[in-house]
């Protein structure tokens, strides 16, 4: 076990378009706490955080916005190619991400964290692993990914591939290699089958833990989705959408590896489903559909509610909910359950602003509300 709080670690690396994130989201289905390292470099230079002045003075004010933020297109470009540049970008945001790695370690009260970072085996973190997972693609589907998915040419897609540290060294060094060719039913069985084996204890009951939240003299509850649930949110979805989202059972299983669900049910009856993912410590809530019939005011309550308290598990400080038609014009009904009507570029946090830019469907309104008042890096 390891020597942060007595959890086990599970370190989890790939290169990039291995589909390590989904993996990591998996994980996270079974029960795992899961840290997005990665992300977290990114808020660690972010203006008001530890990184951003050290920053600021080794690459110059160049690298600023009008609002004073960090580029990181800029610095992106600036470091790629340049391994001193590099260096000196890690000498300053490593250290702060190990100390906030620590501090979410510690704070979770999952028993199993699972650490992403694409350089997980070079630096510090991996003396925390208990076991070293790797996610493992070809080279041929890497690219693939890369040009339907960012628009990169076959060019630049080999040329970020080719890049990286040596793939094969790492799956040299993993203590378990999890395969992505595309087969989400295959990835989701190579991942079971990892968890039973390396995780203490791990069993199939821990991982149909549900989320329950039911209000006073009411009669709603929620669940949290699993992908056993995949053929009911399947017809759920499509049904509650009038035909507008049309989602096949594979539809759903695939969208596993990006989201969560949240079933609203009444008594036994599932009659609504929100999707929603909590990522670099931001709620996104999106996808809600709810039966015509229902008493807004007590469903969307519980329903939501529900998202939080899973969120809460996730140490999520900002919930972000982009409701659409109906949902977006109830802004009173928003405020009765703690939701301001907001803009992505009014909320402060350059990580709240970004998840809100990211994620935001056309035509949506969304609706904001502060989770916790502290946050990750600030007392860094």
């Amino acid at each position: 076990m390891s020597s942060i709080s007595g959890k086990f670690i599970i370190g989890l690396t790939g290169n990039i378009a291995t589909g390590k994130s989904v993996v990591r989201r998996m994980l996270e289905h079974l029960g795992a706490y899961t840290i997005d390292a990665d992300s977290l470099a990114h808020r660690a230079y972010a203006k008001g955080a530890p990184g951003y002045q050290p920053v600021v003075d080794t690459f110059g004010k160049w690298l600023l916005t009008r609002e004073g933020e960090i580029d990181r297109q800029k610095l992106g470009k600036l470091v790629f190619g340049d391994a001193e540049a590099l260096r000196k970008l890690e000498d300053i945001v490593h250290p702060l991400v190990g100390q906030a790695v620590e501090m979410l370690v510690k704070r979770a009260s999952q028993p199993v964290v699972v650490i992403e970072a694409i350089k997980l085996l070079e630096g510090d973190l991996r003396k925390i692993c208990d076991s070293i997972w790797v996610a493992n693609a070809p080279e041929v589907i890497q690219a693939e990914r890369l040009i339907r998915k960012r628009g990169f040419t076959q060019e630049q897609a080999l040329e970020r591939i080719r890049s990286q540290s040596s793939q094969a060294q790492k799956v040299g060094m993993a203590n378990k290699v999890i395969t992505n060719t595309g087969s989400y039913d295959d990835l989701w069985k190579q991942v079971n089958e990892a968890w039973k084996e390396v995780v203490p204890g791990a069993n199939e009951a821990h991982a149909e833990t549900v989320v329950i939240k039911k209000p006073a003299g009411g009669d709603f509850s929620a669940l949290r989705g699993k992908p056993k649930h995949a053929s009911s949110i399947a017809e759920l979805i499509t049904r509650l959408s009038k035909g507008k989202r049309k989602m096949t059972p594979d539809e759903v299983m695939e969208s596993f590896g990006d989201k969560a669900y949240m079933l609203l049910q009444a008594g036994e009856q599932t009659v609504g489903v929100a999707g929603w993912q909590v990522e670099n410590l931001v709620t996104r809530v999106s996808d809600i559909f709810m039966e015509d019939n229902l008493d807004l005011s007590k469903a969307l309550g519980v329903l939501i509610a529900g998202v939080e308290s899973a969120s809460s598990e996730l140490q999520s400080e900002a919930s972000l909910v982009f409701a659409m038609e109906r949902l977006a014009d109830q802004e009173a009904l928003w405020q009765k359950i703690g939701y301001e009507k907001r803009t992505a570029d009014s909320l402060g946090a350059q990580a709240w602003q970004e998840a809100a830019q990211e994620a935001a469907p056309v035509g949506s309104a969304l609706f904001f509300k502060q989770l916790r008042q502290d946050r990750v890096l600030r007392p860094i």
